[in-house]
């Protein structure tokens, strides 16, 4: 475990570290997310997000990302879906006052536990077709690394089910594909968020935490320091 939180803080250090010129913005996200079990084999996955603009008055982001799962086994899993993702800017000329990006993704989850902490991998690839203002349609892949941890507060409880817990996570993003037209760089985003959260039952989780976004950009840097309200349910 020691080893497992080092590797995350260092990850963290290096992919916050070396921004020159680093612009800083506050936001709030709200994040829910389900997976609902068919059957041992399949289940469907769906999650929502808002995102907040700089200084939380607006609207900047919905995402709405559906998917199909096959359970290999009760540690490992796999999901294909499609995700839209609407950003909402000033209207410009042509009355327009949002870009839309879609996505196709594909992930592979490995769950497994050190002592009582509860563990996932997630590694997931993205097709993007983004919508961009003045220029065309932009391809692009990426790929993403997720790591989290969740401690639960109660001692001895080896089956977790009810009660708190503290999340600790950390995810990684690099283009694979057309990073010039992107930010020129393979890195393209941090993110590593702590929470607390209490699981009211097997099927219901809240938590609410800091999230620190820090994201490469073509000129400048952006460091987001957000608030997340998450929710999950699972059936």
């Amino acid at each position: 475990m020691r080893l497992s939180i080092f590797l995350v803080t260092a990850l963290c250090f290096l992919c916050t570290t070396g921004f020159a010129q680093t612009i800083k913005q506050n936001s709030a996200w709200l994040f829910l997310m389900n997976t609902t079990k068919i059957n041992d084999k399949w289940g469907a996955h769906l999650d929502v997000q808002l995102r907040s603009i700089n200084y939380m008055d607006k609207l900047r982001n919905f995402m709405f990302r559906p998917g199909v799962t096959y359970y290999i086994n009760n540690k490992n899993e796999v999901t294909l879906g499609y995700l839209l993702n609407e950003t909402f800017i000033e209207k410009n000329e042509f009355g327009d006052n949002k870009l839309t990006e879609h996505r196709i993704w594909q992930q592979y989850i490995y769950k497994h536990k050190i002592s009582t902490i509860l563990t996932t991998h997630r590694f997931r690839t993205e097709q993007r077709f983004i919508e961009r203002y003045r220029t065309d349609e932009l391809f692009s892949q990426r790929f993403r690394y997720f790591l989290r941890f969740i401690l639960p507060l109660k001692k001895g409880q080896q089956d977790f089910q009810k009660g708190p817990f503290v999340a600790l996570q950390n995810e990684v993003f690099l283009n694979l594909q057309n990073k010039e037209e992107l930010n020129g760089h393979v890195f393209d985003q941090n993110r590593a968020y702590g929470a607390a959260g209490y699981r009211f039952n097997k099927k219901f989780d809240l938590e609410a935490g800091y999230l620190n976004q820090t994201s490469k950009g073509l000129n400048n840097s952006t460091m987001n320091h957000a608030i997340q309200l998450a929710v999950y349910t699972r059936f």
